[in-house]
């Protein structure tokens, strides 16, 4: 049996995404550095779309010419125009549009109508328009879409109202999407990780990776909580050609979370954070 650490590099290896590219909305967090860096090992050309300027100039040094920065609000239209327009002048098209931006503004019962507004539109209708107006592109390279939902979408979890609902809705778009999208060879598809460690996590936790694996661990069979780069390889499964015969799919990446049952009833992010 071959090392696993050469097993997953020849894995890698039959992704070959040269001369591709993947616009990443999203793509300054720690799971869209991730990704994007995924997506550079096997040849792509990746665009990062974010707010996040020190994170996304940060990923460019990284990972090299292949990698552009583009400053984007998904809640702008002109925004997502004026991406998607750079992406096609550096790279020649878009293949990939991967939708990672998420919200974490969420205070339960309580939460106000401009909050829920706020977050659905950066969780929900930004992919959404992201999507439209990728399309033409995508359509040209018969190339892939991947939403992020999550676990959350399927479990109630106390005090969280506006985040699961925000997840469900992106699967139920998922769906939507690559209804649409399939006649023109297109493929729509999206994760749903579990407790994965990233920036909500990190900021939780004061960075304390073990703690967070103490906590979350009871929830998950494989006893932790996920790495952001289990996330980018699902992700890039989507995007390949191993994956042509899924559509409309919900790809969960979490260690068991799902089939575990319900979420125990006490407050795992409090312990988080205490």
């Amino acid at each position: 049996m071959e090392p696993v650490g050469q097993v997953e590099d020849l894995m890698m290896a039959a992704w070959d995404f040269s001369g591709r590219t993947a616009v990443l909305a999203g793509g300054a967090t720690l799971i869209g550095r991730a990704t994007a860096a995924a997506f550079v090992a096997a040849g792509a050309n990746v665009v990062i779309a974010d707010i996040d300027e020190q994170g996304g100039r940060k990923a460019v040094e990284e990972l090299g010419d292949r990698c552009l920065f583009i400053r984007t609000d998904v809640t702008c239209d002109e925004d997502i125009d004026a991406c998607i327009v750079a992406a096609v002048s550096n790279f020649g098209g878009i293949d990939f549009l991967v939708n990672v931006t998420t919200s974490y503004i969420d205070n339960g019962v309580e939460t106000s109508r401009a909050d829920w507004l706020r977050a659905l539109d950066i969780s929900v209708v930004g992919g959404a328009m992201f999507v439209q107006k990728a399309a033409p592109h995508l359509i040209a390279r018969r190339g892939a879409v991947v939403n992020f939902s999550s676990i959350s979408a399927h479990r109630a979890q106390p005090g969280r109202f506006v985040y699961p609902a925000a997840k469900a809705a992106v699967a139920q778009l998922t769906r939507s999407q690559a209804m649409e999208l399939a006649p023109h060879g297109v493929r729509v598809n999206a994760v749903a990780p579990a407790w994965t460690w990233s920036n909500v996590m990190e900021a939780l936790s004061g960075g304390d990776r073990a703690k967070t694996d103490r906590v979350g661990g009871p929830f998950h069979m494989a006893g932790r909580i996920g790495d952001a780069e289990e996330v980018a390889r699902a992700v890039l499964f989507l995007c390949s050609s191993d994956s042509a015969f899924v559509m409309g799919a919900e790809l969960p990446v979490d260690g068991g979370y799902l089939a575990m049952g319900p979420e125990r009833a006490d407050n795992a992010i409090a312990a988080l954070m205490g």
